[in-house]
């Protein structure tokens, strides 16, 4: 099992500028404020089909119940817990990261997306789909405030669906 330690992530020196640590706690305030629902639908969907169409699941229906601003902190915490304890029991949490990723329009913030790409980077090769979110949010954002990807791996980003909760 691979650990992030969570604000020693997010300014921890490297290829994406520390976050000022007001705005980490923000990040962090809103995860908080979706983590027991989240962890409660993971813990019903662990037990599930995993090929139940996703609306149907725990996570599915978290997911409908949300707008973007509540999806931008469940795929921000998903992401977090994944990157944390990612082993065989994350399952369930990266196909959350993958469902959030596949949704346009979100509107991620550069910051978000840095904090993301710091907890990637951070955890090591050992998690494979680290980047799946990170590089889903940061094609929404503008060209301009859209991180370098000199250094990223090539993962496969999930196709974004058209509309607000498309497919959920």
């Amino acid at each position: 099992m691979t650990s992030v330690a969570g604000w020693a992530a997010a300014s921890t020196p490297g290829a994406f500028p520390a976050l000022p640590r007001a705005v980490a706690q923000s990040f962090y305030r809103r995860m908080r404020a979706v983590a027991p629902a989240a962890v409660g639908a993971i813990e019903r969907d662990r037990g599930a089909d995993p090929e139940q169409v996703f609306s149907d699941t725990a996570c599915g229906r978290l997911v409908g119940s949300l707008d973007d601003a509540g999806l931008r902190a469940l795929g921000m915490w998903t992401h977090h817990w994944c990157m944390r304890f990612y082993d065989d029991d994350t399952r369930v949490g990266r196909r959350l990261v993958r469902e959030i990723a596949a949704r346009a329009g979100l509107g991620w913030t550069a910051d978000e997306v840095r904090w993301m790409l710091r907890e990637s980077f951070s955890v090591g090769p050992a998690a494979a789909d680290r980047f799946t979110l990170p590089r889903a949010a940061a094609a929404q954002l503008p060209p301009a405030d859209r991180p370098p990807e000199a250094h990223w791996p090539e993962v496969e980003v999930p196709r974004q669906r058209r509309g607000r909760h498309a497919g959920g």
